[in-house]
């Protein structure tokens, strides 16, 4: 396989995809000062494009300015992917993308008509989410790495590293998503802490899992260990955003303490949730199917000199 995407396309997607990271940041702000309802009407601010950037609204109307920025450069990136990108499926995949745009949108504006319902909320933070982990993908599949000629790996443990990086990365969405419902009051934290257990131990086992079968595959192995050590911060950030919460619960005004613990808490699950795609894509990218393996092997033993590749 050769790069067949103009290098400009990948850079314009890694360029997104930072932006998003910035549009998860007014977003968690947001919520954080919570200034949801500060602008009370969608898709105006106060029947304006541009109202008084004073209080509340500075945050509401900022994560909205930045979001339809990040809107526009997903309709760029589809159509950049429409007539450069010679892969269907990763075409498709650019639509997608914008697809999760105009829907995030479309829930954002409901959480602001109906008054910030905890359901609506919460899809809305998760949506994010997925959109994030769309283009993520997007910009790994275009860059120059994932279209060269890579060997392929054959995995002979059990379980096998492809699927146990599937698991550990629905874990972690599953628990972005309870996150998301204890922080806009849908659930209580009891769920959020049991996914934080289960994706301790997965993440611990994928972790371990690259080190003894992979740890001399570089292109692995680097995602292995960042998965890793932003869970770790994660966790960190999570201990003392809970203790923020507690801290701040009789303030008047959100302090500033809880605003920045909280703010990185969800920044630090997005980038966690980001490399576990990562290592996912990666392993399905250079670890061989069963089925591959399967028939490779027969292949080889069919061979009059029993040779094994």
């Amino acid at each position: 396989m050769t790069a067949t995407v103009p290098p400009s396309v990948h850079r314009f997607a890694l360029f997104l995809s930072c932006c998003i990271v910035v549009l998860l940041m007014a977003g968690a702000l947001v919520t954080s000062h919570d200034a949801g309802l500060a602008v009370p009407d969608w898709p105006l601010s106060y029947g304006s494009f541009m109202p008084p950037m004073v209080g509340g609204i500075f945050w509401e109307h900022g994560h909205r300015l930045i979001a339809t920025a990040v809107g526009i450069l997903t309709i760029v990136l589809a159509f950049l992917l429409a007539f450069k990108e010679p892969r269907r499926w990763v075409r498709n995949l650019g639509w997608t993308a914008l697809g999760l745009v105009i829907a995030q949108g479309l829930l954002g504006g409901l959480t602001v008509k109906y008054l910030l319902p905890p359901p609506i909320s919460t899809a809305h933070a998760t949506l994010a989410q997925l959109f994030f982990i769309t283009i993520i993908s997007i910009t790994l599949f275009t860059s120059a790495w994932w279209q060269s000629d890579l060997p392929q790996l054959e995995d002979r443990g059990s379980p096998r590293l492809r699927v146990l990086a599937a698991v550990t990365t629905t874990a972690i969405f599953v628990q972005l998503i309870l996150g998301a419902g204890f922080r806009h009051g849908a659930f209580g934290i009891v769920p959020h802490l049991i996914g934080a257990v289960v994706v301790l131990f997965l993440v611990i086992f994928t972790g371990r899992t690259v080190r003894k079968r992979f740890g001399k595959v570089r292109d692995l192995r680097r995602w292995g260990i960042l998965l890793q050590s932003f869970l770790g911060i994660q966790i960190l950030l999570g201990l003392a955003a809970y203790w923020a919460v507690a801290q701040a619960a009789h303030a008047a005004q959100p302090t500033t303490v809880y605003v920045v613990l909280t703010v990185a808490h969800v920044l630090g699950g997005a980038l966690t949730l980001a490399a576990s795609v990562v290592l996912t894509l990666s392993c399905f990218r250079l670890i061989r199917d069963d089925a591959t393996v399967t028939v490779a092997a027969g292949a080889a033993s069919s061979r009059p000199d029993g040779y094994q590749a």
